[in-house]
């Protein structure tokens, strides 16, 4: 199910407050990008609105492995509010923001972020949070399609689509003319075409029947 649909799940209710009861405790979340930052600031403003709770990193927003986060998300109970000094601070991405409080609100749980006053206890909060799925999916939608149309006229144009061969065709030629060679070895041949040995084995298959086919090919080549 896509964010923008778990947003519109609910029916009518879908612009309400959520939770709608609002019993438990402002749980807080900080976070700096590397170590030599300081979180001062931030758990000052989180102490400042009452949260009871403060969680905190010191990774970067694309660390998929945030602990704290985690653990702050696990602490968190029916009726709390999770509570960040702004939305960079929690999601990776506008998908990943969404992602994260869709299941907040899965669980009855609310969010706030302080520096955009966004509040999805509020139902003014929860609207903009619903145009942010309904953007994002629809951004989602646009780069499939556009992915989609490029790789149509792409194959129109008679393009070659995917990773490009690890080996060109003259190459190839060369490699096999130079393992015609006994004294050639396949590490020098490889170095030489600036590949792998795994490389050669793989675009000169017949390397596996041993040097001597080889050197009758070329023979052969020659002959004609």
């Amino acid at each position: 199910m896509t964010a923008a649909a778990q947003w519109a799940q609910g029916g009518e209710d879908a612009l309400e407050a959520f939770p709608v009861n609002i019993t438990g405790v402002l749980i807080g979340y900080a976070r700096v990008s590397t170590k030599g930052q300081n979180l001062d600031r931030q758990i000052a403003a989180l102490t400042d609105c009452g949260c009871a709770k403060i969680f905190s990193d010191k990774k970067s927003g694309k660390n998929a492995e945030r602990e704290e986060l985690w653990k702050a998300l696990d602490y968190a109970r029916p009726g709390d509010t999770l509570v960040v000094p702004s939305l960079d601070r929690l999601g990776r991405s506008i998908q990943d923001l969404i992602a994260i409080v869709a299941g907040l609100r899965k669980r009855g749980i609310g969010f706030r972020s302080l520096h955009e006053s966004l509040d999805t206890t509020t139902p003014g909060g929860r609207l903009v949070f619903h145009v942010f799925a309904a953007l994002a999916e629809f951004i989602r939608e646009l780069i499939v399609q556009g992915t989609h149309e490029g790789l149509v006229a792409a194959r129109a144009r008679g393009e070659r689509l995917g990773r490009p061969p690890a080996m060109t065709v003259e190459q190839v030629r060369h490699a096999r003319a130079m393992l015609a060679d006994p004294e050639a070895s396949v590490t020098s041949i490889a170095k030489l075409l600036g590949v792998s040995r795994t490389t050669i084995y793989k675009y000169v298959p017949e390397l596996a029947a041993g040097r001597d086919s080889l050197a009758a090919g070329a023979r052969g080549e020659i002959d004609q």
